[in-house]
């Protein structure tokens, strides 16, 4: 079922607006130019003929953009048959790594060292476990996603997890099973600490951190999230091409757009209750313009800005 909104209609309403006031980079210059081209008669088309009845079916091309609602099923059943000859008939655990929002700031301005940091504590804690626990070596396939359901900055990983690993011997250990047969991979509590103690000593040597701020950091809970998937690998891999190829907002996601608000569905997570949110465009008295919603008051054309890859390189 064709969507009744799409992103380029965004692109179409706030694209130039949008330029004008942020002035991004060429490669987020060339990815609103792919999205808002794609699928039209400026990218040209093919025609597809049935070799039985004889039907012509005329489309216009794809930009395949990365970023790009439009385009990510073929790439991501692509994708899909390639994972599966790497998987075990094992247990797999879906695991998922979420750092505080005080951090969002280093992340804006400094995201190569806090991805690299994110990815290398999340997988050294993982391997801590493993062999303090099962004494094995285990693997991992982690997806980087940095946004939340309402599009706001939100790093984390999703970690598909072997429930199990090799030992000294190279022969198989799996992880303990509950007398109802249930997998479990390690305590997520404990992960959690963990996590937290590396991703902050990491930290403390990239940048110099007030006495507060670490403190502060300390005390907040830092979010790790496991649970068991399925036990074979086609579906494995079916589950992690959810995340693999996943935009930040799909065309069904969105319920209106004009010259001025632009409305979308998004899940809450904290209560798991699907809510509505609306950006709405105004003009304040010095002639600037923001957007706001019922939530909060945040700087004008963020829908965009939220979404584009490259908004950590949009400042000046």
């Amino acid at each position: 079922m064709r969507p009744a909104f799409e992103l380029t209609q965004v692109i179409d309403h706030h694209g130039k607006e949008f330029i004008k006031q942020h002035h991004p980079n060429a490669y987020v210059c060339r990815t609103l130019n792919a999205l808002q081209r794609c699928r039209t008669a400026s990218l040209g088309g093919h025609v597809d003929r049935c070799e039985e009845c004889g039907h012509i079916r005329i489309s216009y091309n794809s930009c395949r953009n990365r970023h790009c609602p439009r385009c990510q099923n073929t790439q991501r059943e692509a994708w899909i048959e390639n994972r599966k000859r790497d998987l075990l008939p094992v247990p797999y655990f879906h695991v998922v790594f979420t750092v505080p929002e005080q951090l969002n700031g280093l992340f804006m301005h400094h995201p190569i060292e806090m991805y690299n940091l994110l990815f290398s504590s999340a997988w050294n804690t993982i391997i801590q476990f493993s062999f303090t626990q099962l004494h094995a070596e285990t693997g991992m396939v982690a997806i980087l996603h940095t946004w939340g359901q309402n599009l706001s900055l939100h790093p984390h990983l999703h970690c598909i997890i072997p429930g199990g690993g090799l030992d000294y011997q190279n022969r198989w250990k799996q992880v303990p099973v509950s007398a109802n047969r249930k997998a479990f991979l390690f305590e997520v509590k404990s992960l959690s600490r963990v996590f937290r103690g590396k991703y902050m000593a990491g930290l403390r040597k990239i940048f110099s951190l007030r006495k507060d701020q670490i403190r502060a950091l300390y005390k907040t809970d830092w979010v790790v999230f496991s649970k068991d998937v399925f036990a074979g690998p086609d579906q494995v891999v079916e589950y992690l091409g959810r995340y693999t190829h996943k935009v930040a907002i799909s065309n069904h996601r969105l319920i209106d757009i004009n010259d001025q608000d632009i409305t979308f569905r998004w899940r809450d997570y904290r209560d798991s209750k699907v809510k509505i949110m609306s950006l709405k465009k105004r003009t304040t008295q010095n002639g600037s313009t923001v957007v706001w919603d019922s939530h909060s008051q945040i700087t004008g054309k963020e829908t965009l800005e939220r979404y584009l890859p490259g908004t950590p390189q949009l400042r000046s």
